[in-house]
């Protein structure tokens, strides 16, 4: 499977009344069930979609949710939610950060591929919504923020 399809997967199930899911491909094989933190891969040969960096015409996106309060950008996937590169390091953005079109703003780590979330606009980050090294689940808002 390639990513794009695993994330299709994902975003399915997620959205469904399915609780239990197992699919098996050659040496490829993948298991989701709703009610654990993370989903489970199993295989029995190493898998180049797992291992292979995330292109840049595939790193995701954030949805944007207007509400009363104002705007927040959501989780385009179900993962493990990171705001640094890695531990120790300073955080993509903090609480009062000018954000810009494009730049990235946390990372996503789904199916052991570290997926950078990236803003869809201008704006400044008002809240961080998400805990991290939290699981995040797809649609769920991760940053309160205002259009600068």
């Amino acid at each position: 499977m390639t990513n794009r399809e695993i994330k299709d997967l994902m975003r399915f199930f997620d959205g469904s009344d399915i609780t239990k899911v197992k699919i098996k491909n050659g040496d490829f094989s993948i298991e989701l069930q709703k009610g654990f933190e993370s989903a489970q891969v199993v295989s029995a040969a190493p898998v180049a979609v797992a291992q292979a960096p995330v292109a840049k015409s595939e790193e995701a996106s954030v949805k944007v949710e207007t509400k009363d309060e104002g705007l927040s950008l959501k989780s385009p996937m179900v993962g493990t939610f990171y705001v640094a590169p890695s531990p120790g390091s300073d955080p993509f953005v903090k609480v009062g950060s000018v954000v810009k079109k494009g730049q990235t703003i946390a990372i996503i780590e789904a199916m052991k591929i570290m997926n950078e979330i990236e803003a869809e606009f201008d704006c400044r980050i008002v809240s961080v919504l998400a805990e991290d090294g939290e699981p995040v689940e797809f649609d769920m808002p991760l940053f309160g923020v205002e259009k600068v």
